[in-house]
Formats: C-alpha cells, sequence, structure tokens
C-alpha cells in the first residue's frame, strides 16, 4: 500500500488560550490562501492549523486517483489526530472547496462518527455549497466532463489560461499581484499538479450526488455557524447564493463584505475578512 503525505502547517499562537483553529482551504490554491490572516489569527488561537489537502499545493498528487470530499475530511481527521487533538473542540474556518470538506467533517461530528473531530463552530466563506446556485467557470465545466480528452487539456494549461481564470474570480479593485499568481500556480504545478485537476474537479458532480447529506448537515447542525460572503463572486452570485443560504441556514450568521469583493475575500479584503471572522467567534 503506497502512503500518501498531505502538507500542514502549524502555529503556535497565543498563550493562555487553549483555543485549536483549522483552515480548510479552496480549489485550485492552497493553504497559501490564508497568510494575509495567518499571523492575526495566531493572535486569537492557540492553535492554528493549515494543511495541503491531497491533489493540491505541496501534498502528494496521485494519479490516476479517484479524489473525493470524503477522503478529504478523513486526511484532515487523521491530521487532528496525529497532532493530539482528537479531544479537542475544533474551530474550523473553510473556503470554497473547503466548505465542503468541512460539511462532511460537520456531518460526522453531529452523527458522531468513529474517529469524528468534535466541531466547536464552522465558518464558511464563498463555497458552492448549493449545486443550484453554483456557476462553475468555463474550464471547471470542461475538465469534470470531457471524459478521456480532459487529461490532454490538463496538459495544456500554462501560467497565462491560470493566471486569466484566477483574475476572472477576484474583484476588479482587488486583483492579485503577479507575484501572487505565480505563487497559487508554484502551488498547482508542484508534483505535476495541472494533471490531477480533472480528477479534482469531480467534487462538483459529489456535491450534486451529496447534496441532501452535505446540505442536511447545515441546516441540522447545533453548532454555531457564520458565512463570510464577497458578494461580486460570479461563482457563487449575489443575490441568489445569499438569499437560498439566508432562507435554508436561519440559524447562521453572515458577514457579507465590501461590494468590489468576489471569490477569494481572505486575499481580498482580509483586515474585513478577520474583522468578520473575530466578531463571530467572540460571540459565544
Amino acid at each position: 500500500m503506497t502512503m500518501l503525505s498531505c502538507l500542514s502547517i502549524e502555529s503556535v499562537g497565543v498563550v493562555g488560550s487553549s483555543d485549536v483553529l483549522v483552515l480548510l482551504h479552496g480549489f485550485p490554491t492552497s493553504s497559501y490562501d490564508w497568510y494575509k490572516i495567518w499571523d492575526s489569527l495566531t493572535q486569537r488561537f492557540n492553535r492554528v492549523i493549515a494543511l495541503d489537502f491531497l491533489g493540491f499545493g505541496f501534498s502528494d498528487k496521485p494519479r490516476p486517483h479517484r479524489y473525493s470530499i470524503f477522503e478529504q475530511a478523513s486526511v484532515v481527521e487523521a491530521l487532528v489526530a496525529h497532532l493530539g487533538l482528537s479531544e479537542q473542540r475544533i474551530n474550523i474556518l473553510s473556503h470554497d472547496y473547503g466548505d465542503t470538506v468541512a460539511l462532511e467533517l460537520l456531518y460526522r461530528s453531529d452523527h458522531n462518527r468513529s474517529g469524528h473531530i468534535i466541531v466547536n463552530s464552522l465558518c464558511l466563506s464563498n463555497g458552492g455549497i448549493f449545486p443550484e446556485t453554483h456557476h462553475p467557470r468555463f474550464l471547471q465545466k470542461v475538465l469534470k466532463d470531457s471524459g478521456f480528452i480532459s487529461p490532454v487539456l490538463t496538459r495544456l494549461m500554462n501560467f497565462q489560461l491560470f493566471s486569466r481564470g484566477i483574475k476572472e474570480v477576484f474583484g476588479p479593485y482587488t486583483q492579485p499581484t503577479e507575484a501572487e499568481v505565480w505563487d497559487m500556480w508554484t502551488g498547482i504545478r508542484f508534483n505535476d499538479g495541472n494533471l490531477v485537476m480533472d480528477s479534482l474537479l469531480q467534487y462538483i458532480n459529489q456535491r450534486l450526488k451529496h447534496r441532501e447529506r452535505w446540505v442536511g448537515a447545515l441546516t441540522s447542525t447545533l453548532t454555531p455557524l457564520h458565512m463570510i460572503y464577497g458578494p461580486l463572486d460570479p461563482v457563487n452570485p449575489h443575490p441568489q447564493f445569499l438569499q437560498l443560504y439566508q432562507k435554508l441556514v436561519q440559524r447562521s450568521t453572515v458577514s457579507v463584505l465590501d461590494e468590489h469583493v468576489s471569490h477569494y475575500p481572505q486575499l481580498e479584503d482580509p483586515t474585513g475578512f478577520f474583522n468578520a471572522y473575530l466578531s463571530f467567534i467572540n460571540s459565544f
């Protein structure tokens, strides 16, 4: 059996607190997405933990491989156990793809599944948690559904294509720098990560197939919930996404950031994002 490894990063932060925070990143990037708020988070939490999911960033990228949200949730559980935190109450802050992994962790926690982590709170951000309001980018749709053509397309992916695509999901006044885009691309290209994009993108189909399980976890939980939302997001557009979220998840509080903030709120408005999260985490 081949052992796979995932990159994880941990900071021991503020003394006198036992609070633990786990950060779950989005597609197609990595734990790099949290770098602008990392220091601020370590001033509030005793331990801040981030990982690159399997197939992302500087983690292993096996191929062929059937990547799944269930497997990624199990990776998070294994990491928490490895760090000796199985008995700790864990706060989760997630984005995009990470939102769905977080919902699977929430489902397992609420159903007391073997090996589950104890979810103390969950804050989501700009994830396509509702298939009916989720609008994948054109390239994502092509890659996830093109069968035998997909491996050819992944080999054609280059920095210019990635740069154009990622900039489309940032707001006009909150664009990433060229250096940031290169850093994101470096994480993707590590271990030929572009070649597993089509496999990773099956999460979109998994969201549809397991909607009842994951949306059900969100609507039925008694765990403190929050949503931080960049309203200019073309992937989860305003107002449809927010209206559905507020209708279905009535126990959750919501922070809507500046109207110019798009799909990557923690990178586009790190101060607004952190302040919104701090308000939530201090509210219970």
